[in-house]
């Protein structure tokens, strides 16, 4: 590794919790909407379960909608993962004093996210925790006009102590003060 440039990849939707999402969602949304129709038809199209008994109205309407909803969640989630949404990659340059952040967005005249930086606008880093039922973790890179940059996606960063390390690192590196809030 070069000391006077870190690159640390992201990984975007390409994960295996995407990917196990997409599937529980695309068959179970497929399983529904059989059963919907099965419902109104009133024939079984179904291999694993009877649905002889269940009537149209309101079970059947109902099973036909959640199975759409969840057929096209899992089906834009199938599409995030083909374009890779959200990857990319955080560059830290001491060479040419520049931050670089590069991301993939979807498809179209704007698809690559690129935000450069000089280190002279870096005000510092932000060391962020977020407690609750839903505890997160982030950097943020904080600039003088205030605005905070998260540095990478929530799903990635779940441990406080390895976030950390990296914050501090990050701090060192670009040798601004490192900001740590506890929400």
């Amino acid at each position: 590794m070069n000391k006077n440039i870190i690159k640390e990849e992201i990984i975007g939707a390409r994960n295996i919790r995407s990917f196990l999402i997409m599937i529980i969602l695309l068959f179970a949304g497929i399983g529904f909407f059989l059963a919907g129709l099965s419902s109104y038809f009133d024939k079984n199209l179904l291999i694993l379960t009877d649905t002889k008994q269940i009537s149209f109205i309101p079970q059947g309407i109902t099973l036909l909608f959640y199975g759409t909803g969840a057929f096209g969640l899992g089906f834009y989630l199938l599409l995030t993962i083909i374009w890779n949404i959200g990857s990319g990659y955080n560059e830290f340059s001491k060479s040419e004093n520049i931050v670089r952040i590069v991301r993939q967005g979807f498809p179209g005249k704007n698809r690559t996210l690129f935000l450069s930086y000089e280190f002279k606008n870096i005000k510092n880093i932000k060391f962020l925790i977020k407690q609750g039922l839903n505890p997160r973790c982030n950097i943020l890179l904080v600039l003088k006009d205030k605005r905070e940059i998260p540095m990478f996606p929530a799903q990635i960063l779940l441990n406080p102590i390895e976030t950390e390390k990296k914050a501090i690192e990050l701090a060192n590196f670009l040798n601004v003060p490192l900001e740590s809030l506890v929400i």
